[in-house]
């Protein structure tokens, strides 16, 4: 991880600390009535040289094995993800990662070794976590790790072509999708007893999870700068999924206006902000920042979206569950410690003590068996 690219020049090396704390995780998931959690699998924790022959790390197997049982111990159903953006570096020096189709067996292989470890007891999986955000912030844009894109976007990108690198990262992450989810369904699903999906947050996936095609309007504007399926692979991606998660985070709205900043309304971006300004006007003070467990707006935010879900369910719409992002406030990639998701507060600079929002007693109280 290299700190110049994290906005905070903090690192994730400790976040958290839920390897140590998932006890106490748990708990605070149980206090506040919830039925489940979804977690994801580090891909290199398991395997560090990303494919089996590297060797497995049975410290890796019994945390996650720890966590499981803990979790099912109280009453919590785990949503596994395999993959939320962390190529194993091995394989990323070895082939360049998502860039090329190697990965989709080493993939497979790794789907395949959780299914075996931990498939007796996890009933949920999900292969990839917005195989659009990892493409696009670490292909197009290079936020994220790798960090690449094309010199003229950004001159301190590590190579790359942002033309190109996000349409072949995001084909070879749905063939690892199909190739994990296949496997799970012709090998697994029916001794397991359990169900294999994937989370979107863009349409660029549905067409091809659906139909095995890209959708027109793509395939005309991108060209031959779009990969395309053979017909085998169109035949094993189309419905490969036995549910579909999906992500909403807020719209965009087009709108004339000037070109100063206007902030007229509360937004994820509103603490950052704040903090910028302290920093940038009143010669970066110490901050202890103590409205930030009393995050009404962020009860407003849920009310809302929980309301227009329960809207759609009763217009037929079939959904099982939701997951609210996130349980604590975590290291967001590229932002770092600099901003807060999380129903739970961590300080980061006191051992990371967990401590409820106002939102989580909200999530306490709602009604979730209505």
């Amino acid at each position: 991880m290299v700190a110049e690219k994290i906005r905070d020049r903090s690192n994730g090396d400790v976040a958290d600390d839920s390897y140590h704390k998932y006890k106490e995780d748990i708990e605070l998931i149980k206090d506040l009535n919830m039925d489940a959690y979804r977690f994801s699998i580090s891909w290199s924790r398991v395997l560090p040289k990303g494919k089996l022959s590297g060797g497995v790390n049975p410290e890796g197997i019994k945390y996650y094995n720890n966590l499981i049982n803990e979790l099912l111990a109280k009453g919590l159903q785990p949503y596994v993800t395999l993959f939320h953006w962390d190529v194993p570096q091995a394989l990323e020096d070895e082939y360049g990662g998502f860039l090329w189709r190697p990965i989709v067996d080493d993939f497979r292989d790794y789907a395949e070794l959780c299914f075996k470890e931990f498939g007796d007891r996890v009933k949920h999986w999900i292969t990839i976590n917005e195989p659009w955000s990892v493409s696009m912030n670490a292909y197009a844009f290079g936020k994220f790790a790798p960090g690449r894109c094309s010199d003229w976007l950004n001159l301190n990108c590590t190579g790359g072509d942002s033309g190109t690198e996000p349409y072949l990262t995001a084909h070879n992450q749905l063939l690892a999708h199909s190739a994990a989810a296949n496997l799970y369904r012709i090998k697994y699903k029916s001794s397991q007893r359990g169900i294999i999906g994937i989370t979107l947050v863009s349409h660029w996936y549905m067409n091809p999870l659906t139909r095995g095609e890209y959708p027109k309007s793509m395939r005309t504007l991108v060209g031959k700068r779009l990969p395309k399926f053979s017909k085998e692979e169109s035949r094993e991606l189309k419905g490969s999924f036995d549910f579909l998660g999906l992500n909403y985070y807020s719209s965009y709205y087009a709108a004339h206006a000037p070109r100063h900043p206007n902030v007229v309304q509360p937004t994820i971006q509103t603490d950052s902000l704040i903090n910028a300004t302290c920093r940038d006007e009143f010669n970066d003070p110490t901050l202890s920042l103590e409205e930030s467990l009393l995050d009404t707006y962020r009860i407003d935010y849920y009310y809302r979206h929980l309301y227009y879900l329960e809207t759609a369910i009763r217009h037929g719409v079939n959904v099982k569950g939701y997951f609210a992002w996130s349980l604590l406030d975590n290291f967001e990639w590229d932002s770092g410690f600099s901003l807060r998701f999380g129903l739970v507060f961590v300080d980061f600079k006191d051992g990371q003590k967990r401590h409820p929002k106002l939102s989580a007693e909200w999530f306490k109280n709602f009604p979730v068996k209505s």
